[in-house]
């Protein structure tokens, strides 16, 4: 096998693995219509987060270092901060749903509540969630930190993810 096809193959595998949420039973059944209204644990509604937008970026990142040539060591600290930021992400859409206005969205804003959805903002309230987005923010930079070069372009993506306002 050429090393182009190994290299496609790990890319396919890659993609299917973020791709199968819909597979993935548990999650799959949290994030259904009926999950609306459900009372979540944080380490469900993680989970739940983990593997759906949290898989795609964590799909991004590692397919973006596979174009590369990284050590074991890179790749782990890669995933490490993909999950986090994806984590991230949706904390941060979550409170954005909770506390900005439907213009600056582009959404209807207070949506999630009104539907019943479990969100952070339900589950740890407004201050603990603005707390948790700082704390995933500050952790996914310091995995960075590990990163040759400290990886400063994944930090500005980091910064737009958890500093944005829509």
């Amino acid at each position: 096998m050429s090393n182009l096809t190994k290299q496609r193959l790990c890319w396919s595998v890659t993609l299917f693995k973020a791709s199968r949420f819909r597979y993935f039973p548990k999650a799959a059944w949290l994030a259904m219509p009926g999950g609306i209204g459900m009372q979540l644990s944080e380490p469900e509604l993680e989970f739940m987060h983990v593997h759906k937008t949290g898989a795609l970026i964590r799909a991004s990142v590692q397919l973006g270092a596979l174009c590369g040539n990284p050590g074991a060591v890179d790749l782990d600290a890669l995933d490490r901060f993909a999950k986090v930021a994806g984590l991230g992400f949706q904390v941060v859409d979550d409170l954005l749903d909770a506390q900005s206005s439907t213009a600056t969205l582009g959404k209807t804003a207070g949506k999630d509540a009104s539907d019943n959805k479990p969100t952070y903002v339900s589950v740890l309230g407004l201050e603990r969630t603005r707390e948790l987005a700082t704390e995933l923010h500050q952790e996914a930079l310091g995995v960075l930190g590990q990163l040759p070069g400290g990886g400063a372009r994944l930090g500005d993506i980091a910064g737009f993810i958890f500093q944005r306002n829509f």
